[in-house]
């Protein structure tokens, strides 16, 4: 469509457009497979392309009016289009070298990834794009698209200028000076109105008074502006709707509870903003684990936030969009100039403070709002004395530590800490430190440890710990009398800070094979054959577990151990069938529907005879070179097995063929004490660990196996890890610096590229993952993983750049083929069984009759009914505004955390633990609401059970069904019974116990009346 008017702005009423920027003779192209929309524009002599992915369409409305000489395509939008500019080609050349310019040819119409260009940022403002169209034209066909209508209303378009209070991050609004809100409610209000829940033009004073707790009580408000955000749709009155709210809490007979979801220790609320390349986005407040820097001035958490440069989809921004031909993008300025100037959010102004190492990948970093008395500078002298450190890079990573998501433990003097030496060797001059980031922890401060991380009596052989400048793995000694023994490798800076953070501990992990394993060891000579039977083993399992019980179990311990698995097994050994009962349905189906799908898109095979394990080092001296020790525990801690024979040992991510190890694990008496870690000797030439992937000891988990069939008959000598020269500096880094080598991270994140080129050269090459391409990618992988250290980039050659990509990688915007390797076989054998969502019909009146059980019914039960009721009501809220927050389709999704689809804002990845502790969290509230008439006597312990029983009727009954959240378009929730399972099956196995001494006493009477069965 050529010639077009397009009109940029707000829609505020039905009827109602306020246009903030239009553009003339706009040409308009569909793109392939109607997948986007591309707007070719010229402004102030440029042109422009803005790409519009169906992803950022919320909805297509086509009004016409007989009326009205046009018609207008009303395009609702979720985000803002991409925005490109045309590069003008003139007597300045592109390259400073006139011959470099006359060797690299550059298309005249090649485009390049810029900011919004219109005045006050328009674009990023705008939440519609409406099209003036002559009545006559004639349309594509919108009807397949699932938010496509039709509408014959009057369509009013008046042209308003910027409501945004900000003009560099937009949109985001503010109240006139009389009303003063605080910080928390001024965030949440430009947050409904940059997710369209409001439009932002229409907010006049009335409204900001009527989110003024001066005004109005602060919990109506809260409770209010929450329910905004889950309506699903705009609302175009927000005062009159906040009026009709407010009389409505009033009138009822109870106070509205609060929306926040009760925080286990441990865990805090951060709230975070999304930056794209045209406007921003405010989230929150998120459940996060804490850190060193959180827990220290947690009286400033509100002074805290996270920010994250995506996208405008809201995924990864990619370093092509930053940097272009050599070049930097408007993109790289925006995100630097973010960085420099911060983000200011009502009278406070957030600075950067400062990432951890996960956050570097996920272009995230953490911001603070300075007060007086402390300042983002103040904090970062406080975590310690980074002054020696001349690498920038180095520099980053070490301020990292203290963001690391952790559990604090106790207090360790200077005193209680013995220094002991590192175990090296120098081969061809290059050292290795056998003992690299591990120490040692004394068997009694082990336990107390472990008793601070609530591991119900359990000592862990190995936890991976932060404390001051030290970080790391400590290994249980039963010899020692020191608290921790800690070595040089450990310290990374001057702290004089003395709590013991504890990141993770050893555990039973299971063990799986991924595509680079899969890679390797079939290029190692491991057959086609033994990972096809490994698969079809996975399926068959997973198949079983939905009418077979014993095999359900088996299922759930191996491969999912937790809080979750327990329930549902305990749901099993009591009698329910696994096709029968809801609940325990639907998380079965999930399970098996969320695994498969990783079998689809990632070949990730469980593996029975293996486990992912914590790397630690041998201090007896028993183990020699090409021997390990590994002991891992069953489905209960107390249950402990020995390996005796070859393993495989690997380091995921594991790109060359010699990161794949073949072992030999033996007995050591000496090491019965180390369970669930693979141990490593310090004897040899060179540690295995660094073998695997130029790994260490640090905390880093080894993929060990030690089935018989994937043993590989072959093996390389392992790649040369050393790191590239990094670059030292003549003064100390300053904040300037790491705020520009964050944003030259970005430019340089090449990792998933390599990953992915690898995997694909790996496919099509006859030496797989041997051949010259893959073995280039292996290097270059290993620089890209250090960048985060040396500041050093991996720059991928052109030729080994993808063009054609294997079926079983999936990206049907690309050329492909189908790939005949093993990989490619195991994808399609299971492609037509694993769907991208899992079909989990919503539960109706007429099931809940059927599934209703009677054997839950216990006397008295009624007594508790009406506040069974009132607390589900509560918990079916709070869980669903979860699920919608995190765009979770299933309850069975987010209470198993076999999450199969999100919101495009949330990763699995990144944010799984985070929705796990939320979930943990409200299941933890609800029974301290079941436990709060409980003292303990006889009399109340047969209460508790009648009051579960009224959870489970309201929970279950017909009567009940459609009585929860109501206008809401949320299905009937199960999980609020099973919150006090251990009640519900007491009560289940009575009754059962109950049931067969009925049935014997029967027989007998039958026997002794004569009576003979058949």
């Amino acid at each position: 469509m050529n010639r077009i008017t397009v009109h940029f702005g707000c829609q505020v009423s039905k009827e109602k457009i306020y246009v903030l920027w239009k553009a003339d003779d706009v040409t308009v192209n569909f793109g392939s497979g109607m997948r986007r929309l591309l707007f070719l524009l010229s402004h102030h002599g440029l042109e422009y392309k803005l790409e519009l992915f169906y992803e950022n369409i919320w909805q297509i409305e086509l009004h016409r009016s007989c009326n009205q000489t046009s018609k207008y395509l009303l395009i609702q939008l979720f985000g803002a289009p991409r925005i490109y500019k045309k590069e003008v080609r003139n007597s300045r050349f592109v390259f400073g070298d006139p011959l470099l310019h006359s060797l690299m040819y550059v298309p005249d119409d090649q485009w390049v990834r810029t900011t919004d260009f219109t005045q006050s940022y328009c674009i990023g403002q705008s939440s519609v794009i409406c099209l003036e169209l002559p009545h006559n034209l004639q349309l594509p066909n919108f009807q397949s698209f699932a938010y496509y209508k039709e509408t014959d209303g009057r369509l009013v378009l008046e042209s308003v200028s910027s409501y945004s209070c900000n003009l560099t991050l937009v949109p985001s609004v503010c109240p006139m000076q009389e009303v003063n809100l605080p910080f928390e409610i001024l965030f949440k209000v430009s947050l409904l109105v940059q997710n369209g829940c409001i439009p932002g033009p229409t907010l006049d004073d009335n409204f900001y008074r009527m989110v003024d707790p001066s005004r109005i009580d602060k919990v109506y408000i809260d409770h209010a502006l929450d329910k905004l955000y889950y309506l699903k749709e705009c609302c175009y009155e927000p005062s009159r709707w906040l009026f009709e709210e407010y009389r409505a809490y009033s009138r009822s007979k109870k106070h509205p509870v609060s929306p926040a979801i009760s925080l286990d220790y441990g865990l805090v609320y951060v709230r975070r903003v999304q930056i794209t390349p045209s406007r921003i986005f405010f989230c929150g407040p998120e459940i996060n684990v804490s850190n060193r820097v959180l827990r220290q001035f947690r009286n400033d958490i509100d002074n805290f936030l996270r920010i994250t440069f995506v996208d405008e989809e809201l995924e990864k921004i990619h370093s092509i969009n930053v940097q272009a031909r050599g070049r930097r993008t408007g993109i790289y300025q925006r995100i630097l100039s973010t960085l420099r100037n911060g983000i200011v959010i009502g009278d406070k102004k957030f600075e950067f403070l400062g990432f951890s190492s996960s956050q570097l990948r996920e272009n995230s970093a953490w911001m603070f709002a300075s007060r007086r008395g402390l300042t983002a500078a103040g904090i970062r002298s406080w975590m310690g004395n980074f002054s020696k450190i001349r690498n920038v890079a180095k520099y980053a990573a070490r301020l990292g530590q203290s963001f690391s998501s952790s559990t604090e433990t106790l207090t360790v003097s200077k005193d209680e800490i013995n220094h002991i030496p590192d175990i090296e060797v120098v081969k061809a001059g290059i050292k290795y430190v056998f003992s690299d980031g591990i120490g040692k922890i004394s068997a009694e401060f082990a336990k107390r440890v472990a008793a601070k991380c609530h591991l119900n009596g359990h000592t862990p052989s190995a936890f991976q710990i932060r404390i001051g400048g030290f970080k790391g793995v400590v290994a249980v000694d039963s010899t020692s009398s020191w608290k921790l023994s800690l070595r040089k490798s450990m310290e990374k800076y001057e702290s004089e800070n003395t709590k013991l953070d504890v990141l993770s501990w050893s555990k039973y992990q299971p063990c799986f094979l991924n595509r680079q394993l899969i890679t390797l060891l079939s290029t190692l000579g491991v057959p086609d054959r033994a990972f096809e039977i490994k698969q079809r083993e996975v399926v068959d399992q997973l198949n079983a577990l939905l009418t077979d019980p014993l095999k359900a179990q088996e299922a759930l311990e191996l491969m999912s151990p937790g809080e979750n698995t327990n329930i549902l097994k305990e749901m099993l050994l009591c009698g329910y069938k696994p096709n029968e009962e809801p609940f325990l349905s639907m998380m079965l189906q999930t399970f098996r529907a969320s695994k498969l799908l990783e079998l689809r898109t990632k070949t990730r095979i469980f593996i029975k005879n293996g486990r992912s394990m914590m790397g630690c080092l041998d201090e007896t001296r028993t183990l020699d070179y090409g021997q390990v020790f590994v002991q891992f525990s069953g489905s209960r801690p107390e249950q402990r097995f020995l390996v005796q024979d070859k393993v495989v040992v690997a380091k995921n991510p594991c790109l060359h063929p010699g990161d794949v190890r073949v072992l030999r694990a033996v007995n050591v008496p000496e090491l019965y004490h180390m369970v669930d870690c693979v141990v490593f000797p310090q004897k040899g030439s060179r540690p295995h660990p660094n073998e695997c992937s130029g790994s260490d000891l640090d905390g880093d988990i080894y993929f060990v196996c030690w089935d018989p069939d994937l043993i590989p008959s072959e093996q390389i000598e392992p790649m040369d890890y050393s790191p590239a020269p990094s670059t030292t500096l003549d003064h100390e880094v300053t904040i300037e610096e790491v705020e520009e080598y964050f944003t030259n991270y970005i430019v340089n994140d090449s990792l998933g590229i390599i990953s992915n080129a690898h995997i694909a050269h790996a496919d099509r090459e006859s030496g797989k993952a041997m051949s010259r391409p893959c073995l280039e990618l292996a290097k270059l992988h290993s620089i890209a993983v250090d960048f985060p250290k040396t500041g050093v980039p991996a720059e991928i050659p052109r030729e080994l750049r993808v063009k054609y990509f294997p079926d079983f990688m999936e990206k049907p915007d690309k050329p492909s083929y189908q790939s005949h390797r093993v990989i490619g076989k195991l994808f399609r054998e299971v492609k037509s069984l694993a769907p991208n969502e899992c079909s989990i019909n919503s539960l109706t009146r007429e099931n809940m009759e059927r599934f209703y059980d009677p054997d839950m019914e216990v006397d008295g039960f009624e007594d508790y009914v009406a506040d069974a009721f009132f607390h589900k009501s509560n918990y079916d809220y709070k869980l669903g505004n979860l699920m919608d927050y995190y765009g979770i389709k299933t309850e069975a999704e987010i209470l198993s955390g076999s999450i199969m689809k999100m919101s495009r804002s949330f990763t699995k990845r990144r944010d799984a633990e985070a929705i796990g502790m939320a979930v943990k969290s409200l299941r933890n509230e609800a029974r301290s609401w079941f436990n709060e008439m409980q003292s303990g006597s006889d009399d109340e312990t047969d209460d508790a059970y009648a009051k579960a029983s009224a959870w489970y009727h309201v929970t279950y009954h017909p009567s009940y069904w459609g009585q929860y959240n109501k206008g809401m378009k949320r299905d009937h929730f199960l999980s609020f019974a099973w919150c006090v399972y251990d009640k519900l099956i007491q009560t289940k196995r009575e009754k059962a116990a109950i049931r067969r001494a009925s049935d014997l006493s029967s027989l007998e009477l039958q026997f002794e009346s004569g009576l003979h069965l058949r």
